[in-house]
C-alpha cells in the first residue's frame, strides 16, 4: 500500500470514529418543541377539564386554551450533536442547555415530580385569582413553615403560626403577608396579627435589610380555603405557566358573559393570587403549538414581548397582558372590536 492510500485509509478510519463517537456520545443540551394545548373550555378523557362543583356556572363557547413545551434529550438519553443541530435547523424548535430544564444534581424523575406539584399549585392559585377577581368570598391562609436564623422571625414565630394581618390590614387574596410586609422601609416595626393554637395574638418586629429589601426572615406556605369546589384535570401535564389561562376558563364558566366571542384563544404565562401574571419560558414553541392547533389569539405576558420579535405564526394575533383583568379587558375589547394592546 502507498503512503498515500496509507494516510487516506488512517484518516478515513479517524472520521468513522470520531462520527461514532458524535453519535454515541450525549450532549449538555435539550430541544425544546411545541407541545400538547389543551382547552380549558373543553373535555379531556370525557370530562370537563375544569368542574365546578358547589357553584352555579354557565355555557361557553370558543377556545381558551392552555399550551405547553415538549423536550428532547436529558438525563439518560442520547441526545446527540445531531440530534441537537437537526433541532436548531428546525423551525419552532430551539435548543438550550441541559441545566436549564434538569438543574444540575437532579434527575428526571425529581424534575417531573417538581413539575407535577408546580401544576397543582398553579390551579390552586389560579382558582384564587379567579375568585378574587370576581370578588367571591375566600381564606388567603399564610402559614409560617420556617424561620431564618439571626433574623427577627426566628425564635418569635413558630411553625403553623398563621399571619392574618400585619399592621392591623387582614391577610386577602389583594395583598399577602409578604407583600404587606415589604410595604415599608427596612428597619421599621412591624405588627403581625398571628393564629396560634387557635388564639390570635400580637407579635411586634422590626424588619431587617435584605438588599435593600424589608424581610423579618421567614418562609410561609400559603393555601386557599374556597367557598365551592373547583377541580382542574390536565393529565400528565406539569409546570406552572398555565395559571392565566386556568383562571380565565373558571371565570367564563362562573359568568354569563363569554369571554372568547366564539374566537380560539391560546396563551400563557404563571399567574398570582392578586391576578398578575408573571414570564414563562418556551415562548415561541408555545405559539407555534397554539397555531398549528387552529389558535388565531395569543395572550402573551408582557415580560415575554422581547422573546416573541420574528417569532409569531403568521395568521395569529398577539395581546400582551400583565394582569387578569387587564387580560378579561382586552377579550371583551376584542369582542367589541377596539384596540388591544401588542407585542
Amino acid at each position: 500500500m502507498s503512503r498515500r492510500a496509507a494516510t487516506l485509509l488512517v484518516a478515513a478510519v479517524g472520521v468513522v470514529i470520531a462520527l461514532a463517537v458524535a453519535v454515541i456520545s450525549p450532549v449538555p443540551y435539550v430541544a425544546l418543541t411545541p407541545g400538547p394545548t389543551l382547552n380549558t373550555l373543553g373535555d379531556l378523557s370525557g370530562k370537563p377539564l375544569i368542574q365546578v362543583s358547589g357553584h352555579r356556572t354557565y355555557p361557553t363557547k370558543g377556545n381558551l386554551n392552555m399550551v405547553t413545551v415538549s423536550f428532547i434529550g436529558g438525563p439518560g438519553t442520547r441526545f446527540n450533536i445531531f440530534a441537537a443541530l437537526r433541532a436548531w435547523l428546525t423551525p419552532d424548535q430551539a435548543v438550550v442547555p441541559e441545566s436549564e430544564i434538569f438543574p444540575p444534581g437532579q434527575t428526571s424523575q425529581q424534575v417531573a415530580k417538581q413539575d407535577t406539584e408546580q401544576m397543582v399549585s398553579s390551579q390552586e392559585t389560579a382558582t384564587a385569582a379567579a375568585l378574587c377577581q370576581l370578588n367571591i368570598p375566600f381564606k388567603t391562609v399564610d402559614a409560617v413553615q420556617a424561620t431564618v436564623k439571626g433574623m427577627p422571625a426566628a425564635g418569635v414565630l413558630h411553625d403553623g403560626d398563621v399571619i392574618v394581618a400585619v399592621d392591623g390590614r387582614p391577610v386577602t387574596c389583594h395583598a399577602d403577608a409578604g407583600t404587606l410586609i415589604k410595604a415599608r422601609k427596612p428597619g421599621d416595626p412591624v405588627e403581625l396579627t398571628v393564629l396560634r393554637h387557635g388564639r390570635t395574638e400580637p407579635v411586634r418586629l422590626v424588619t431587617a435589610d435584605a438588599a435593600g429589601e424589608p424581610v423579618i426572615g421567614v418562609q410561609l406556605l400559603q393555601t386557599y380555603v374556597f367557598p365551592f369546589r373547583v377541580a382542574i384535570s390536565v393529565g400528565d401535564i406539569g409546570g406552572p405557566s398555565a395559571g392565566l389561562m386556568f383562571a380565565l376558563g373558571i371565570i367564563d364558566k362562573l359568568t354569563p358573559a363569554n369571554l372568547t366571542g366564539g374566537r380560539f384563544i391560546a396563551g400563557t404565562g404563571e399567574i398570582e393570587a392578586n391576578g398578575t401574571v408573571d414570564p414563562i419560558g418556551g415562548i415561541q414553541q408555545k405559539m407555534a403549538g397554539a397555531r398549528a392547533a387552529g389558535a388565531t389569539i395569543f395572550l402573551a405576558p408582557a415580560a415575554n414581548c422581547a422573546n416573541t420579535v420574528g417569532a409569531v405564526p403568521a395568521g395569529m394575533r398577539l395581546i400582551k397582558v400583565s394582569s387578569l383583568a387587564g387580560a378579561i379587558t382586552d377579550l371583551n375589547a376584542l369582542k367589541a372590536g377596539r384596540p388591544v394592546p401588542s407585542c
